[in-house]
């Protein structure tokens, strides 16, 4: 288009420096209220399920939280939800009564903000308002260049998160794979929550995979904050909490876990993951009446322990191929699955969180390109909060790629701009433009001061994808997607570096045993 351009603009504009001048002139980065998009934008143009449907499953959930229940609690889950109003039957499940459910939903925190340590990247879950971040536990990491999968590390992890802290679309880190090479299970759980705070100051999501282990993990997390006062004001970590095993059970030991970190001060996601077919319904709409009753029993929970403390409503259904019974994260019904679960946390008001943008491809290659680009869309205009798992997440899961999560920064460049939607105001349909290039004028739109002045605040423009025409791309030597996005990953690890001060970072290192290297 510039060289378009450069046939039409205006005497004064050439003055300036020509061509080079303007490129780098709209290349600068703009004041944040000028930027076409930005984290937080509200979406909800699409609503798959109507006002009648999410009533009935919102019924449908109560009956099932009522009828059937949930087994297995630990012994501290049936006192704290005993002592709110849930009844343990003589078959050990806790069932609920709907006045508790309703009680409880009065009493749930709404508005929520998840703190970043940096306060730029702080997350307002309030309406639609949505956000993209990563998420999962892939046990792999795909090599592209090699094509292979090999276990991820903490190295792995920590540049995950440092390539995170240089992308513009990806708004949060949450631990998205395993610490393969730590084999003791609290050195892991350290050396995941530490990885990704000395990766980015985006707000932070992580596991924990022992009750025990969540004292320790707190005193790495007053370190940084800087005291527990500190991290109490502005609790900028987050624990992702698969508080129950679907269908309709709690996770004993994940509970606990929830329950110490509700008293400790930290946000929780109530994570119900059914896999539609399997460990949940294979009807859509059941499977989210499942996630939605597994959820809500969250929320007593948690309001149970401390009313109004803040927790994301993470109705989280798979989908299975049911060819096979494997999982099918990039499927269609995943995208409707996630955009139904977004409206069910509307109905309720509450701030919600769920996945979109995985792969069930095993390379970044087209399938991966439509599969997230679907997903993710669906979720954006659905105006789910929280996009978990948006960038990066391939084989259904099992594998986390680092080019990936660069091009996946791209496409959520795109879906972001699909959010935002079409500006219609009175300058935006004013014909003026119109009757200076039609009545007399050059008879085109390129160079008009309109068009360059909407360049940067209408548009989104990819930073790796591939816009040139055939005969550009013949004579920049034919470049190739993947080609930019490795050298586009090394140039962000490369300039980005801990976000942990040097002293700090050795007082550390020198209470627990961390296992990748402080790059920057």
């Amino acid at each position: 288009m510039d060289e378009l351009l450069d046939g039409c603009a205006p005497v004064r504009a050439r003055a300036r420096g020509g061509r080079a001048a303007r490129v780098a002139e709209r290349a600068a980065p703009l004041a944040e209220g000028l930027r076409p998009i930005r984290p937080g934008m509200p979406g909800g143009q699409y609503r798959p399920l109507t006002d009648a449907g999410m009533a009935q499953i919102h019924a449908a959930a109560l009956d099932a939280l009522e009828v059937i229940g949930l087994a297995n609690a630990p012994a501290s889950g049936i006192a704290i939800l005993t002592g709110a109003g849930a009844i343990l039957g003589d078959d050990g499940r806790i069932r609920f009564p709907r006045a508790l459910v309703e009680d409880m939903l009065a009493k749930a925190a709404r508005g929520i903000t998840l703190f970043g340590r940096d306060p730029r990247h702080d997350l307002h879950l309030t309406g639609t308002n949505v956000h993209f971040g990563t998420a999962g536990a892939a046990v792999h990491i795909v090599d592209v260049e090699r094509k292979v999968y090999r276990d991820s590390t903490a190295q792995d992890l920590y540049d995950a998160a440092r390539i995170t802290q240089g992308l513009d679309n990806v708004h949060f880190f949450q631990r998205a794979m395993v610490c393969r090479d730590v084999l003791d299970n609290f050195d892991m759980d350290i050396n995941t929550l530490y990885a990704c705070m000395a990766g980015t100051t985006k707000h932070v999501g992580t596991s924990f995979s022992d009750p025990s282990h969540v004292a320790g993990c707190f005193d790495l997390l007053h370190m940084v904050a800087g005291g527990e006062d500190k991290w109490r004001a502005r609790p900028f970590v987050s624990n992702s909490n698969c508080f129950v095993v679907p269908p309709m059970k709690f996770a004993e030991e994940s509970c606990m876990v929830m329950e110490d970190c509700i008293r400790r001060g930290m946000p929780v996601l109530l994570l119900s993951a059914g896999q539609a077919g399997a460990t949940a319904p294979a009807p859509i709409a059941l499977a989210i009446v499942q996630a939605v009753a597994e959820c809500l029993a969250g929320v007593v929970y948690v309001n149970a322990i401390s009313p109004g403390f803040p927790a994301i409503f993470g109705t989280w259904p798979f989908v299975s191929d049911l060819r096979t019974g494997s999982m099918s994260g990039g499927s269609a019904e995943q995208a409707l699955l996630t955009a139904g679960c977004a409206q069910m946390h509307q109905f309720y008001g509450l701030p919600g969180g769920a996945a979109a943008g995985i792969s069930d491809s095993k390379l970044p290659d087209m399938q991966a390109g439509w599969e997230q680009g679907i997903t993710n869309v669906l979720a954006g205009l659905s105006g789910l909060n929280m996009v978990y798992e948006s960038v990066g997440m391939h084989a259904s899961l099992l594998g986390f790629c680092l080019e990936s999560l660069v091009l996946g920064d791209d496409i959520l460049g795109q879906v972001l701009r699909c959010v935002r939607g079409i500006d219609v105001t009175p300058d935006s349909t004013s014909i003026d433009a119109m009757k200076e290039v039609c009545l007399g004028g050059p008879g085109h739109y390129l160079g008009s001061l309109q068009t360059l002045g909407l360049m940067q605040t209408e548009y989104v423009y990819p930073l790796v994808g591939n816009r040139m025409s055939p005969k550009e791309w013949v004579e920049a030597g034919r470049p190739e997607l993947l080609d930019k996005a490795i050298a586009r990953k090394n140039e962000l690890l490369a300039r980005m570096g801990t976000t942990i001060d040097p002293e700090l970072d050795a007082q550390v290192r020198a209470a627990f045993r961390i296992h990748f290297r402080n790059e920057g």
